[in-house]
Formats: structure tokens, sequence, C-alpha cells
């Protein structure tokens, strides 16, 4: 087989980004859009020595969870990944790709993974949203990046953000067109003399609050007061900032920030906890499945009121602050300092006087608390998408908590992370994925594990 032959292929799986896997005398090939069970016609686009890639010419005979894709944009914009597949057939792909990480990177297999927590309605979840400005042959652009490139796909409605990003793109898009205000993105290259770069709209799910960033090259931004009249006329506008980033960088966000409108942050809630929110802050995107996950990670936990807590990874505090309701004291340790300080506020905010939140490696403070006589009975970590260091593991493990509640973003690292936890003396329990990003390959998990 060599590229550009045309085979037929049954597709049998997918591949941890929602690809279907088909096979060929035994060698799989990797195919994007397809769905198992689908028989389809398909061109070999490259080949290595264990596995090739193919592109997808004709469905021949479709799964039952194929539909069309309700975005116009979908197999341009490289945001989601699973919109051709019904919402079913999503949840059950996380699913097994939670216990395929288990049972192949972890080697645990005696625990059922629980059927995926999703959604009443997939869509219009994401409270934040990041869009890429430019200007291509002279005309204003703003959208999501198309798959493996930097070339902007203009749209004027995304369905997985919230409503009013679109109302604030068109108010945004139809200014920069009227008094042609410059791009630092512009005819697929980099104009440093660029005025506009992304905007990010916030916007609080329960409070209605919206706020609006553009990342700008230069704080003074031509007519800015037109497009701040404008923005004055959508529901909940609460505040317009220019934040400042020069750098020739793939990162959204610079670090200077001036205020032009309203407030510096809005407010949200989680559950009964409330959070404000700037532009840097780190606050989940899908509000109402992020409470689902706490629930569940509170369940797990199990708590009566007398058990010490810690929560190693943190962030700001809102894993810790759903533990206080059920904890007699919770021990919040994070090494970011800006997150510590944010954490730190919202339990004031809260009146919540249970949590403390400590800066560190946590590997390193959970140590320092058992040394101080302070003993953990759960220990719950929500490590980024690399998982835990090895070292927290170990100096978990030698604390001995009755319990340990693991929130993970990414099945390979929990899978990883599973195993050596079971090496270290615990036993996995449950396990519940959870759909915090639906349309997309990315599932949130929840797991218990006990002392053996």
């Amino acid at each position: 087989m060599k590229k550009n032959d045309e085979i037929k292929l049954v597709i049998s799986g997918q591949g941890h980004t929602g690809e279907g896997i088909g096979k060929v005398e035994g060698y799989p090939l990797f195919v994007e859009f397809a769905l198992p069970g689908e028989e389809i016609h398909a061109k070999v686009l490259k080949t290595n020595k264990s596995y090739g890639f193919a592109k997808m010419v004709e469905v021949e005979k479709a799964s039952s969870h194929r539909v069309e894709p309700p975005c116009p944009y979908y197999y341009r914009c490289g945001g989601c990944h699973l919109m051709h597949s019904d919402y079913e057939g999503q949840l059950e792909f996380k699913k097994t790709r939670v216990k395929d990480s288990l049972e192949r990177i972890g080697k645990i297999s005696h625990v059922a993974v629980e059927d995926t927590l999703g959604m009443d309605t997939p869509f219009r979840y994401r409270n934040k949203v990041q869009i890429p400005l430019g200007r291509v042959d002279g005309k204003f652009v703003a959208g999501f990046y198309a798959k493996r490139s930097h070339r902007i796909v203009d749209i004027e409605a995304c369905i997985v953000q919230h409503q009013e990003a679109d109302e604030v793109l068109s108010v945004l898009r139809t200014w920069a067109e009227a008094y042609d205000v410059s791009t630092y993105h512009q005819d697929l290259g980099v104009n440093p003399q660029g005025i506009l770069r992304h905007l990010m709209v916030r916007k609080g799910f329960s409070t209605g609050d919206l706020m609006v960033v553009l990342v700008v090259t230069s704080k003074d931004v031509p007519h800015l007061d037109v497009l701040l009249t404008k923005l004055k006329e959508l529901p909940g506008f609460q505040s317009l900032i220019l934040n400042v980033n020069r750098e020739d960088t793939n990162v959204v966000l610079g670090g200077q920030n001036h205020l032009v409108y309203g407030k510096e942050f809005i407010e949200d809630y989680i559950g009964p906890f409330k959070f404000k929110i700037s532009p840097h802050s780190f606050f989940q995107v899908n509000p109402k499945q992020t409470e689902v996950m706490y629930g569940k990670a509170l369940e797990y936990a199990n708590l009566s009121g007398s058990e010490t807590v810690f929560d190693c990874y943190c962030g700001a505090g809102t894993i810790s602050l759903f533990l206080s309701q059920k904890a007699k004291k919770v021990y919040g340790i994070e090494i970011v300092p800006e997150a510590v300080a944010d954490a730190t506020v919202n339990a004031k905010i809260n009146g919540v006087e249970n949590v403390e939140f400590l800066l560190g490696k946590s590997e390193e403070v959970i140590v320092d608390l058992m040394e101080r006589g302070i003993h953990a009975d759960v220990v719950v970590v929500d490590p980024p998408r690399k998982g835990c260091d090895g070292s927290l593991l170990e100096s978990i493990a030698k604390i001995h908590p009755e319990k340990i509640v693991y929130v993970s973003c990414d099945p390979g690292s929990l899978g990883r992370d599973l195993g050596i936890l079971e090496t270290l003396g615990y036993r996995t329990e449950k396990v519940t994925p959870i759909d915090n990003f639906p349309q997309s390959y990315h599932v949130e998990t929840v797991v218990l594990m006990s002392r053996k």
C-alpha cells in the first residue's frame, strides 16, 4: 500500500482524537471524520512503518450515529472534532476512550467505567471565547484557525460559544470594517504595525455579566469610543478592557490590562459559590458541567464533616470551596502565586472559613503538613493535562490517606497515574467520565481510589 492508493475500508474503532481506525491486512489507517461500523471508500495520504493515514472519499455504509453537522464551518474549522456524530455516539466514544486508557496504560481492568455524564443541550455551553482577528486580501476576518494551520476560518457564529459572543463579534466586525482598523494577523502573516490581535468575550452564565477584552498591540486604538457606544447597547455588558500584547507569540493575552469602561472583573457562580473573573482568571468554560463534575468529586469523597482534605493543584480554589461544604478543614495547594491569591479572595467573598490556601509544590507541602501533625483523610488531585508529578504520587502514598479523588482532563495521563497509585497501595473503585466539552474529543473523569 502506498500514497494515493484508493481502498475499501471497514472502520472498527476510534483514535484518541475521534478519528476512525480501519485495518488492511492488520495495518491500521487513521481516517478523519469516519465512525466505527462504517464501510468507506478512502484514499491513502501517508504511510509509516506501523500505521498510516487516509482521507475519506465516500461513506458507502454509514454508522447509525452519523449526522449532518449543524455548524456550516465544521469541516473547515479546527475547533470541534465530533460534530459528525450524534450526541449518544460522542458519549459512548468518551466512555470507551477512558476505559481503553485505564486498561492499556494503567493495566486496570477490575473496575467498571460508568456511562459518561452529558448535557441535555450540548451547544452554546462555553462561557469564554478567544477569536483571532485578521485581514486577508484587505478583508477583515474573524473566527478560528483551520486544523493544523494559522489560517483564520471567517465565521459569523459559533454554536458551542455563548450567544452574546456572536453579537459582540458582529459589532466589532462592523466597526473594524467601517474604520479600516488594522490587524496584527494580515494576509496569513504578521503585521507588527497592526492594532487588533484577538477578541476575548467572557460571560457570567448565572449573572448575565459580559466582559469584552480586545487584545491589541497598542492601547491607542482609533475610534474606540464608537465601538464602546455600540457595545453599551448589548444586554449585560459590564466592561471593556484593552489587553496589550506586543510579543511575537502564540500566547493570546499579554501582561498589561487597561480598563476602558466598567469593572475590571465580572462575576459568576458555580453551584452556591460566587467567583470574580478577570481577563487572566482561570475559570472552567462549562459552568453547568463543572458543577456536575465537582458534585461527583464531593460524592466520591463521601465526607461526614470530621475529615481533613488536601486539595492538590487547587488553582483558584473552586474544588476546595465545594469540599468545604462537607469537610472539617480543606488545605488547597497550588504553585502559581496568582492562583493562590485568587483562591484566597474567592474564599473570602463566599464567607468560607474552613479552607486554607498554601503556595508551593504539592509534593512538598503535603509532606510538610504531615510533619506538622496534620493528617489528610482524603486527598483530591486535579492536575493539568500532563497529569501528576511522580514525586507527588509517592508523597501521597507516604501520608496514607484513606481515599484519593482524582479529577482528570486527560485519559492518557490518568491511566498512567492510576497505574502508579495501584502499585503504591491504592485500588481504583469508581470511574465516571463527564462531558465538559461536547462536540470535541476532550473528556473529564472523576475517580475514587481507596487504600488497600
